[in-house]
């Protein structure tokens, strides 16, 4: 391992290849602050670019800089505009947005940069000394293990309601799955709930849910009720830096989730979004009495829970991508696309036949980490800026990138009206007081899990594979516990307070 690290380090540090890791950063955090491209689209298009590099190594390392660093600067819009425009920083969204509009939009980008940043570099860590291994571990994940992770994210649903609202939260979640339904199924090609529209032949797309649950509903609001946009009026962004007592909270949710992102990105198929969305209920589920309450509400922790878990699951997507050639998700198989079209055929031989290519990747994870957090955090008072722009200017400003996020990503004029429509009832649920976001994690797992349910019944003929499969069974459990934990300690805390009133 020294020595293909000393081999890398070698292939890293020329300056063509650390003129690639800041080139890819650059485009990528770029890209990342525009909602509705998203490092797929992007990769897909700089892949001309990277093959007409000829070196495997400098075209690998210009595509991960700009996959990590569009992750990195995903979280800009969903903090300042409430549009994730990526599925892994959806959760980001939660307490960024509600941050911003108190006024600590700085403090949100600092806390994102710093989470990011070192979520990515133990990531790199991580996979620097145990990717060999882990690829073993991968390899154990079937279509079984697969449906019950599913769950596992599907019973975290109970995290993002608020106080008496598990009842909304799961009918919101049960309609996200419901929506995931609509078009051509993994397992067969005939079109369901389609009626007949041919756009829908392949479903919605994440883009238009995700700009019209949260982004087209704030532009209404913005006009509905002016003085949700008091912040731009003052015309000064204050609160950049982070107290010692705040680095303090942080830190250990930065530690748990970086290891925790790191190991769901390792699993081909779960990615970003789910280490992202488990993170956050995770970190709210252990959270105790006042800092419960506090996330949905603008908490520091759960802004890093998913900031840190997203970069380094994208981070551990990479392990089974070099170590097995299984793309871990659809940025990963376009990465996989450009490595056999550049002659490098991944897989356990990769490590010992290029190594220059696979420790020279690593490496520069380190260098581009570092490259995002010099580039961010001296921009982040400008960035925070967009808060300060009059309500005339910024209403307009969030529905063109709405609208323009939702086109691109399907480019299908049928989107806007898709778009539109969805926008009108989520702004009718949110004055219902309905959460969205499980409405969100509903329609992004449903589809892997109505596939990865089909492929297990079709392999063992039936539901025996839950008890067949220990894994399997020791996840759906944990499942159970993640639904029923939150009850038993409401219940627990309401007792002990009607033991205090009749003390009284």
């Amino acid at each position: 391992m020294i020595e293909g690290l000393l081999i890398g380090l070698a292939a890293a540090v020329t300056p063509f290849n650390l003129m690639m890791v800041v080139f890819g950063c650059v485009i990528g955090t770029l890209i990342g602050m525009l909602p509705g491209l998203g490092p797929m689209s992007i990769i897909a298009i700089m892949i001309p670019v990277a093959i007409g590099l000829g070196d495997p190594t400098a075209a690998l390392i210009l595509l991960s800089g700009v996959y990590y660093g569009a992750i990195f600067g995903g979280s800009t819009s969903s903090i300042l505009l409430n549009a994730p425009g990526v599925a892994g920083t959806v959760a980001t969204s939660f307490d960024g947005y509600p941050m911003a509009r108190k006024g600590q939009a700085g403090k949100a980008l600092t806390i994102a940069a710093i989470a990011s940043f070192a979520g990515g570099t133990i990531g790199a860590i991580l996979l620097m000394i145990f990717a060999p291994a882990l690829s073993t571990v991968a390899l154990l994940f079937h279509s079984a293990e697969y449906f019950a992770l599913m769950v596992v994210g599907l019973s975290a649903i109970a995290a993002f309601a608020g106080t008496g609202q598990v009842g909304k939260a799961l009918m919101m979640t049960i309609l996200g799955l419901m929506m995931g339904t609509v078009g051509e199924g993994a397992l067969s090609n005939m079109p369901r709930f389609t009626f007949g529209i041919m756009e829908l032949q392949s479903g919605f797309s994440f883009i238009t849910l995700a700009m019209a649950m949260f982004a087209l509903p704030e532009a209404l609001f913005l006009v509905m009720n002016p003085a949700r946009a008091a912040q731009g009026d003052s015309g000064k962004i204050t609160g950049l830096r982070i107290s010692r007592s705040e680095a303090k909270a942080i830190a250990p949710v930065i530690g748990r989730q970086s290891l925790q992102g790191f190991f769901i990105g390792v699993l081909p198929g779960a990615g970003a979004t789910i280490a992202s969305f488990l993170g956050y209920a995770v970190e709210r589920n252990i959270a105790k009495g006042k800092e419960q309450e506090e996330f949905g509400k603008g908490s520091i922790k759960g802004l890093a829970a998913p900031e840190t878990a997203n970069n380094a699951a994208c981070t551990g997507s990479f392990v089974p991508l070099l170590t097995l050639g299984i793309p871990g998700s659809g940025t990963t198989a376009i990465l996989l696309g450009a490595l056999i079209a550049l002659n490098v055929t991944p897989g356990p031989r990769l490590m010992t036949d290029e190594p220059d290519v696979f420790w020279a990747v690593i490496i520069s994870m380190y260098i581009g980490n570092l490259v995002l957090l010099i580039l961010n955090l001296p921009l982040i008072p400008y960035i925070a800026k967009i808060l300060t722009i009059p309500r005339t200017f910024l209403i307009p400003f969030i529905l063109f990138f709405t609208l323009m996020g939702s086109y691109i990503g399907q480019n299908n004029s049928t989107e806007l009206l898709i778009l539109v429509g969805f926008g009108v009832v989520a702004t009718l649920l949110r004055f219902a007081d309905y959460p969205l976001a499980p409405l969100l994690i509903g329609f992004i797992l449903g589809t892997m899990l109505e596939d990865n349910f089909a492929r297990a019944m079709q392999l063992y003929q039936g539901v025996g594979f839950i008890l067949e499969r220990p894994m399997t069974l020791a996840l759906l459990v944990l499942a159970a516990l993640l639904v029923l934990l939150p009850s038993y300690r409401a219940r627990r805390a309401r007792k002990r307070a009607e033991g205090v009133a009749d003390g009284d």
